[in-house]
């Protein structure tokens, strides 16, 4: 009777321990609301702000004479650079995924802020290589830690509220260089700092006991996150179908606006261009989300560089407003939701340390991102092009071309995956 008793009260015992173990543990993880806002504010940060905030600010310092053409190109591609090795070193930073990120979105308020008080054009190039690699540092390390506990979830329809950031954080930066303009760029900078800063800090007060929302994996699996990675074959054609994405995109997002400035006299309506642009960004992946309940990711990425590729097509064909317009909304529509996908797929393909590769994708955009303007600046030293083209178009045509490739490879290769 009392070893009864005893097996009675050690069975009562095991159970409490186990379920206020499990509890502890619940307590720790964010809920997939928590993580999900704390991946968009996150990417809104180091993206919408960290890298995208120079665009609608470029015109302005044009304006004020603080640069010219040839200067903005210079910042442009330091970032473009500071992005590509962002990407290459983000599978050796040290610390957790929080570390990381918080550590990126501290930086990046900083470097913001700065360019309100550094003088020159050299400094400025400091800055936004930097800034270029701060913010691929974020979205790598997000993209392996929200993309993989919402996954562990059975979530990841909802990485569409994650990746949204991106077009928040565009428009936010883009809204107020458009309200705020008569404060100037300096001005501007810094508000852009202190908002970075302060969306940062909320994301860290979110993000407590961040590290054990993904659980441990077995001894056996533990493997540092530079290690490398056993990928699938197929790895290698997710991975340039990624850089195809940056080369597509880079093209018209550095050409439709200029276009769009000499269709648009009034500098109230092209002020509107960049907000609108996020706004579509942002909701063009939150509609991606719904989709995924329904569709395979893969199937959303072929789709999204299709309607790029025809994004990039019409200009070819017609420069009037309503053809830049269309231009911008299947570009700007679909470069947030290939991005989305794409890295879900790089998640699947390695769901137990997917970060090496999601670097190697994110370095392979950065190269596709800068092939763009240098395969511009290459045709136009070239004899000229039959029929007219000139070198952007030229450059515009191989990127419809790369487009349709990829969507044609990534259809298609979902069918292997079905079998």
């Amino acid at each position: 009777m009392v070893n009864l008793n005893n097996s009675f009260v050690q069975n009562i015992d095991r159970r409490f321990n186990s379920a206020m173990e499990k509890l502890n543990s619940q307590h720790h993880i964010p809920p997939t609301w928590a993580v999900c806002l704390i991946g968009a504010l996150g990417l809104a940060v180091a993206m919408g702000i960290g890298r995208f905030a120079f665009t609608p600010l470029l015109p302005l310092m044009r304006h004020e004479g603080l640069i010219d053409a040839g200067g903005g190109a210079w910042l442009a591609a330091a970032n473009y650079l500071g992005y590509l090795l962002g990407a290459l070193s983000a599978a050796w930073l040290p610390g957790s995924p929080r570390i990381q990120v918080l550590g990126s979105l501290l930086l990046t308020a900083v470097l913001t802020t700065s360019i309100a008080v550094v003088p020159s054009l050299a400094g400025w190039m400091v800055l936004r290589l930097a800034a270029g690699m701060a913010s691929a540092w974020t979205l790598v390390a997000i993209s392996s830690w929200a993309v993989s506990t919402l996954a562990q979830r059975q979530r990841s329809d909802a990485s569409g509220w994650v990746f949204a950031g991106v077009g928040l954080g565009i428009a936010v930066a883009g809204g107020l260089t458009w309200w705020h303009a008569e404060a100037g760029a300096s001005a501007l900078w810094r508000e852009l700092g202190w908002l970075a800063l302060g969306l940062a800090a909320v994301a860290g007060l979110l993000w407590r006991k961040a590290d054990s929302a993904v659980p441990a994996r077995p001894a056996h699996a533990a493997a540092p996150a530079h290690a490398a990675a056993a990928l699938p074959g197929h790895s290698t054609a997710l991975v340039l179908c990624y850089g195809t994405l940056g080369f597509g995109y880079i093209l018209p997002a550095t050409y439709l606006p200029a276009l769009a400035q000499e269709l648009m006299h009034d500098p109230d309506r092209f002020g509107l261009v960049w907000p609108v642009f996020g706004t579509a960004a942002a909701c063009s992946t939150l509609l991606a989300g719904y989709a995924l309940r329904r569709w395979h990711g893969r199937r959303i990425w072929a789709a999204s560089h299709a309607a790029m590729a025809a994004g990039c097509a019409l200009p070819l064909f017609s420069h009037s407003g309503w053809a830049v317009t269309m231009a911008a909304l299947l570009v700007g529509g679909t470069f947030m939701v290939a991005t989305m996908t794409g890295l879900q797929q790089a998640r699947n393909c390695a769901p137990a340390n997917p970060k090496p590769l999601l670097g190697r994708m994110t370095a392979a955009f950065a190269l596709g991102q800068i092939a763009g303007p240098l395969l511009v600046l290459v045709l136009r030293h070239l004899p000229p092009a039959p029929f007219g083209l000139t070198s952007i178009t030229l450059a515009q045509s191989f990127a419809v071309v790369a487009l349709l490739g990829s969507a044609h490879w990534l259809y298609r290769s979902l069918h292997y995956l079905e079998k």
